[in-house]
């Protein structure tokens, strides 16, 4: 398959010449910018907000726009996957692909998908469910672990279930997979899975579950007995990790990590401070970026900057409550954020620490600039390729490759 180049210059590099080429940065709205700093700009969302809700802080929401100078070179390595849900790199620079309808596939730097990777077992792909969150083990080299997450049928209904199993030495099949963790109860829903999943400094697993959508479901997000609406914190073996928080209620699950999540389709670690950062589904408005800590309460459905799909007042329309924590910044109208991760490399300095998210409905990939535990600045990419931008990582090579529900796979690094 031939490999599609595409030029974006985001902003302007000061060169000799005078002229400046278009940027494809989706801020068409030039009017308001900070002329003192050439990178800053108007807000990106121009919109009007579902909510007519105050944010809690300045900066919480619609916060200046930035525009990105060093000159990007988009490529589009593969078009050929099929829903793909959860990429990771390997090692060697390839990258493994779940896709939704249940398999997994290696796709090469230049662009050839594997054959359909065997041994995972039955997922329930109906609706948002599928194949999903994957990644590796940090010892891969040596153990070529592989872990992922999936939508599962059991009695009762279907749930947010964690797998892991061996990749073979010729890469065509899982060599004894195993449910290592079923996030119960049991739901008749096939929304709202959660469903990313990384490791942690100490070699445990960080897994998030949505609250599974029905209004009769959502309260589970608070409850500490159920697993719904979390961020858990398991060892590889599926048991509580150690040094888990104390959620002293009774029946509290002892793999609970945070609670009061709607649907978290996003886990990253900050690469300075080592925090975990999260990216949440809104209802209509609210969509979240949260620094996740330990035993703390995230509010849902008790707080929220959205409201019901029907346009009416979610609960008691309240967006702040004592113990529970507010979301570092939102978005209404939504742009969906799903995957995401820090940028961690030397080749757009710019970039460097900034958080790069997934955006499905919004269909770009959100850059937010990050300071000090506040975002500073949202630029918007990729908008002219109208594509559902499911998740995005940073390759071996310092560069930003994203996986669209289209089946693309993009790779995105300066020029």
């Amino acid at each position: 398959m031939k490999t599609k180049v595409r030029f974006i210059v985001i902003g302007c590099t000061v060169l000799i010449l005078t002229a400046c080429s278009k940027s494809d940065n989706g801020n068409n709205n030039e009017r308001g910018a900070d002329t003192s700093n050439p990178t800053t700009v108007s807000p990106v969302e121009t919109l009007p907000p579902n909510a007519n809700y105050p944010p809690a802080f300045a900066g919480q929401t619609r916060v200046n726009g930035v525009r990105t100078t060093t000159a990007i070179r988009t490529t589009i390595v593969t078009s050929a996957l099929s829903a793909p849900w959860g990429i990771t790199s390997l090692p060697d620079g390839r990258y493994l692909v779940t896709q939704k309808g249940g398999n997994l596939r290696i796709v090469t730097v230049t662009g050839t998908v594997s054959n359909v990777i065997t041994g995972i077992p039955a997922v329930n792909a109906s609706g948002q469910g599928g194949l999903l969150g994957l990644c590796i083990d940090p010892q891969f080299t040596s153990n070529r672990m592989v872990y992922w997450v999936f939508s599962e049928n059991v009695t009762g209904g279907n749930l947010t279930a964690v797998a892991k199993g061996r990749l073979s030495d010729n890469e065509s099949s899982i060599e004894n997979p195993t449910v290592i963790y079923r996030a119960g109860p049991a739901a008749n829903s096939n929304a709202h899975y959660g469903s990313r999943i990384l490791f942690d400094q100490t070699g445990n697993l960080l897994v998030s579950t949505g609250e599974r959508a029905n209004t009769s479901t959502r309260t589970f997000a608070q409850s500490v007995t159920a697993a719904w609406g979390k961020v858990l914190r398991i060892t590889t073996s599926g048991q509580p990790a150690p040094g888990n928080p104390d959620f002293s209620q009774a029946g509290a699950l002892l793999e609970l990590y945070s609670i009061g999540h709607r649907n978290p389709q996003g886990l990253a670690l900050h690469p300075v401070t080592g925090e975990l950062w999260q990216s949440e589904h809104g209802p209509r408005g609210g969509d979240e970026i949260n620094r996740v800590q330990a035993g703390l309460n995230y509010g849902w459905p008790v707080i929220t900057y959205g409201l019901e799909y029907s346009g009416q007042t979610l609960g008691a329309g309240i967006q702040q409550q004592n113990g529970m924590e507010q979301p570092v910044y939102y978005w209404d109208p939504v742009v969906s954020p799903s995957g995401m991760t820090f940028y961690n490399s030397d080749r757009i300095p710019e970039w460097r620490n900034n958080l790069f998210i997934g955006s499905l409905s919004g269909q770009h990939i959100v850059r937010l600039v990050i300071e000090n535990n506040r975002v500073t600045g949202e630029e918007r990419l990729l908008v002219s390729e109208r594509q559902r931008f499911r998740d995005i990582t940073q390759g071996t090579d310092g560069a930003l490759y994203a996986i669209t529900d289209a089946g693309r796979l993009y790779r995105i690094d300066r020029q």
